[in-house]
């Protein structure tokens, strides 16, 4: 018994020791902690951003990004879209365009940014690809366009980039279920416009469609008419008899 004591406390001793003893840093090991927070704080805020776009966001451009860019241009440049985009009934929305100046967001290949000059507007042809950018560049000299009919910008994911009431109207054609974050980038694109300006959206029916992403990435209108609202846009329309795979959203400011 008279050992008992003196062995527990040595015990005690050793066990704090070990405790308290400076750990090695295993650079792999943080290393891979951090990434697994990131990890982990991405996919919490995927979630938490469900239905604004986040998740939707990465799964687009994901199925995006399964094509070459030449398939791209083909695709965007087919004869066969404008049986079914109808582009100038589109455009048709938007009133009279001349010398109004006009956003397109997700530009592409510039399909509807050529098509809203050539009806007089002073067009800024958004897209975050450098590639598609180049491809509208290089269009407009051949097509002898000026500055003062089409120019390009450069965008990120997050943020139209519009000065504040820079643009009479902006049109956003098959790019809206791309959008990151929808509530707050729109809350942006309406800050760009100006007193009596309106917004165009047109995306792809959520159903099965013959042109179009997969439809689990897909908004209804009546989605995008919500998130609107939320972002402070007023007078929303929605058609969905003009286009057959579509239907147009048309917010007022």
């Amino acid at each position: 018994m008279r050992f008992t004591i003196p062995l527990l406390l040595l015990a005690l001793f050793l066990g704090f020791a070990q405790c308290n003893s400076p750990k090695k840093e295993d650079n792999t090991n943080d290393s891979s902690k951090t990434n697994m927070t990131d990890s982990s704080q991405t996919s919490n805020h995927s979630k938490e951003h469900k239905g604004s776009g986040h998740q939707d966001h990465n799964e687009a451009n994901k199925h995006m990004h399964k094509r070459s860019f030449e398939d791209l241009v083909k695709s965007f440049e087919s004869e066969d879209r404008a049986k079914w985009q109808k582009p100038d009934e589109v455009i048709k929305k938007l009133g009279d365009l001349k010398d109004k100046t006009v956003m397109d967001i997700g530009s592409g290949t510039g399909y509807f940014s050529f098509k809203l000059a050539a009806q007089g507007a002073k067009v800024i042809a958004a897209d975050v690809n450098d590639k598609f950018q180049d491809y509208i560049t290089q269009r407009k000299e051949k097509e002898k366009l000026n500055d003062e009919q089409l120019v390009t910008r450069k965008v990120p994911y997050d943020a139209p980039n519009l000065q504040v009431e820079e643009a009479d109207h902006v049109i956003i054609v098959d790019t809206y279920h791309h959008v990151e974050n929808r509530i707050d980038y729109f809350k942006k694109v309406l800050a760009g416009l100006k007193p009596g300006g309106k917004l165009l959206v047109v995306d792809f029916k959520k159903e099965e469609t013959p042109h179009g992403p997969p439809q689990k990435m897909r908004l209804t209108a009546e989605e995008v008419k919500k998130e609107l609202t939320e972002a402070g846009f007023t007078n929303i329309v929605i058609d969905t008899e003009l286009l057959p795979y579509q239907y147009t959203v048309l917010a007022g400011k």
